[in-house]
Order: C-alpha cells, then structure tokens, then sequence
C-alpha cells in the first residue's frame, strides 16, 4: 500500500498554519512540514475577519510546503481544515429511547441518537461536532454501549457550536478564493485533546486549556468522555496591549514580553541578559496583573461543570498554545490548589522530519493532520490520497484533483468504486453533509 499524503490549515489569531503529513502503511503519521504566516488584521479572536487576506496568505503557504524538498513536485489540491476561536462553544444534548423489549445497542442506534442530538442545536449556530458525554444502559452508566442490551437507553451529547459567518468565512477562504477543496473540518480543541491527552488523564479527569494571542479555550475530560467546552475572550495579546501603555509599539511589546514577562516572579535580573533598558519591574507588574486574571477565569471553569480542582480532575491541567510560552504561567496556574499542571506534547508516535516542529506552538496544525489521519481509521481502512496531487501531465494514471497517482489498484477497490465508493469515501461524504451550511444569512 502507498503513502497518503495529507495537509492541513490552522487559523488562529495571530497566526495561519499550514502542514502536510504522510501516513504509511503501518498508520504511522510523519510531518514532512509546517510554514506559517501571520494573521494580525485579518483575524480576531480566532474568527476570518478579511477573506481576500487570510486567502492570500492561504495561498502563500501552499506554495511554501509546495516547494518542499521532501514534497515536490506535488501540488495541494484538497487539506484538512481547524475551526475555533471565540464563537465556538459547548451545548448539552440529550436524547431517550425506549424499547418495548431488550433491544441490542447497535452502531445504527448509536448514530442515530447522535443524529437525533444534532438537530437539537440552535437554530442561530451551526453544530461542527457531536460528542458523545454519557451513556446509560437501563439505569446503568457504560463507557461503551456498543453491543449491550437494554430497554431504556439515554445519551448525553456536547455540541460543539459556532457562528454561521465564522464557518462560512472559513470555507470562502479556502475553496471560493483558492479552490482548494476542504476534506473535513475539525474542531481544533478537540483534535489537540486527540494528540496531548493520555487516556488515563481523560478517565480520570483533567482540563486542557488552550491559552492562545486572543482566546483561551478550556476543555474538561471526566471518565473518557468530554464534559464541558468553553472559549474565553482572553489571550496572550491582552498582555502585550497592556505592556505597550508604556509607550511601546506592538512588536516592541511582544518582544518584552517573551524575554522578560513573568507572570509569577519579581526577580528582575532577566532583563540584564536582554539588554533592556527600562523599567522590568513595572513591565512585571502589568504582566502579572493580566496573567494572574487569565488564569482565574481558566481556574473557575471547571466549577462550571460541576467538578472542583484538583479533586474531581486528578489529571491535573494540561497547557497548549502560544501563550504557554510566558515564562512563569504553568507556577501561576498550579499555586493556587497545587494542582498538577504539564506542557502538552508531541506524543512519539508521530514522526516529525525537523526537530524544529517540537515547538509547543506548532501543536495546533499538527493536531488537524494527526485528526484526518485517525478519522479514516475508524472506517477499518486508510484513506486514499485525497489531499495532495502530482501535478496534472506528470502521470497518466492520476485520479484527478485531490489524488496522488496510484498504478495497479487491485479490482477490489475498482469494485468499491462501482458500488459507490469505499468506506473512506462514505466517511468524507457524511462530513461534507456534516458541515453544509443550510442558512445564509449574514450575521
């Protein structure tokens, strides 16, 4: 079996992201690159403000990853794409069956609660995810209904909601303007839960708190399952806006900021390894007053789900974003309830071709190619190659936008082909009625 090759884009507030991954045989995922641009005046809070420059800038990427050694002569035709920001939020929904008799709980019944739970969503927001939260079997909770057998089934679902313009602006973006076309669209949070959890950290609760430039998204896990999703107006910017009351520019800030802030010490020695010349300790103290409000909103959410720290989540609090990098922040979350606290990662079973896409701030994208390349999986068979194409003329035998060439494809998939296509291709043609957008009027 051939290589997939996949790719992706992240849209963030300070940033966009694009990567392309390969998945081999074994399901091993390896990141042959990541490039990125910025995104200051064409996003806020993690929502498309300008089409025609995050497009633009869309379109700079893929001709960077283009260029890469390790990906040439390809071309993207087709990624993967993240949503977030501030609009997107988390809604329970619940939903009952009844049956006359024992009745076995199926994958059919279980999607069509899933389903039925959709429909549940707001009228005014379009519903990106599903996510199952609880499952009780004839007054007994189960992890995994599939296969047991009861009269009564209940299922509790988190919604994962955004605006409508925030999911429009997005696919303008990448298909209208740059003909793109986009396989699926993951919910950023959820992909980077997907890539930094343990298992044992969603089973015995814990908080992910994505601390972004302008939002910061907290998610909390309990008994496998997630339980409550909320995206904060606040980021790491609100420090560098503070920080430039002193007189500086912009940039002039964020540089401060990264090389003397400190959300939880006095010591001032830093800035003497910086060169700075003016005053460190009144930087500081703007820099700890925001900190130390980011993180009592973040510490507050798990109340709002019915769980207190560090009792009912022993998993402690697991950082991702940009905003981690502000030195002192993981001691200023942790002090107050001593609560564990740890910098999500890379786990090792991704392969990533430059140690220099370790960095905490890369997570993100990574987390959308690791996401597309797991969804086809629970269909029991790797995707075909629907993200990337050699370029029309080099191949006789290619597919078409979105494929890479594959010769001697056996006549079992030809089959599949001539019933309506694989399990993978019904998989993506679930996401694309998944994600139609029905209304569209503007907001």
């Amino acid at each position: 079996m051939e290589p997939t090759y996949i790719a992706a884009i992240e849209i963030g507030s300070s940033h966009i992201r694009a990567a392309v991954g390969m998945v081999d045989e074994s399901g091993t995922l390896s990141v042959l690159g990541v490039e990125e641009e910025c995104a200051i005046d064409a996003v806020r809070y993690g929502g498309i403000q300008n089409v025609e420059e995050v497009s633009n800038r869309i379109n700079k990427l893929k001709l960077k990853l283009e260029n890469h050694q390790t990906i040439h002569p390809r071309k993207i035709k087709a990624v993967y794409a993240a949503l977030g920001g501030r609009s997107t939020m988390g809604s329970p929904a619940q939903v009952e069956r009844i049956y006359n008799d024992e009745t076995e709980i199926t994958a059919d019944v279980l999607r069509q609660l899933t389903d039925e739970a959709r429909v549940q969503g707001f009228s005014d927001r379009t519903v990106v995810e599903v996510l199952p939260s609880q499952f009780v079997v004839d007054n007994l909770e189960s992890t995994n209904p599939r296969g047991s057998f009861g009269r009564e089934i209940r299922a509790d679902f988190n919604l994962v909601t955004c605006r409508p313009l925030m999911h429009r602006n997005l696919i303008r973006a990448i298909s209208d303007r740059q003909q793109i076309a986009i396989k699926g669209i993951f919910v950023r949070q959820n992909a980077l839960a997907d890539l930094v959890l343990t298992s044992d950290e969603k089973k015995l609760g814990c908080m992910l708190v994505d601390f972004g430039a302008e939002t910061t998204t907290v998610s909390v896990y309990k008994n496998g399952f997630l339980k409550y999703f909320a995206t904060l107006p606040v980021g790491s910017r609100c420090i560098t806006r503070d920080i430039m009351t002193l007189g500086y520019t912009e940039e002039k800030a964020e540089e401060i900021k990264r090389n003397i802030g400190d959300a939880s010490s006095t010591d001032i020695s830093v800035n003497r390894k910086h060169d700075f010349d003016g005053d460190a300790a009144e930087v500081n103290n703007y820099v700890r007053a925001r900190a130390g409000e980011i993180a009592a909103n973040i510490l507050e959410q798990p109340k709002y789900a019915g769980y207190s720290l560090p009792n009912d989540l022993p998993g402690g609090i697991i950082l991702v974003g940009g905003g981690t990098h502000l030195r002192g922040f993981a001691q200023l979350i942790q002090q107050p309830g001593s609560v564990k606290v740890r910098l999500g990662g890379l786990p090792g079973s991704i392969r990533v071709a430059d140690p220099r896409l370790q960095r905490i701030d890369t997570l993100d994208v990574i987390s959308i190619l690791n996401a597309a390349a797991r969804a086809p999986q629970e269909c029991t068979e790797l995707p075909e190659p629907v993200s990337m194409a050699v370029p029309s003329g080099e191949d006789d035998d290619d597919d078409g936008p979105g494929h890479l060439p594959r010769k001697g494809r056996d006549k079992k998939k030809n089959k599949e082909k001539e019933k309506g296509g694989s399990a993978v291709d019904k998989f993506m043609g679930r996401l694309s009625k998944w994600f139609q957008e029905p209304d569209d009027s503007d907001e």
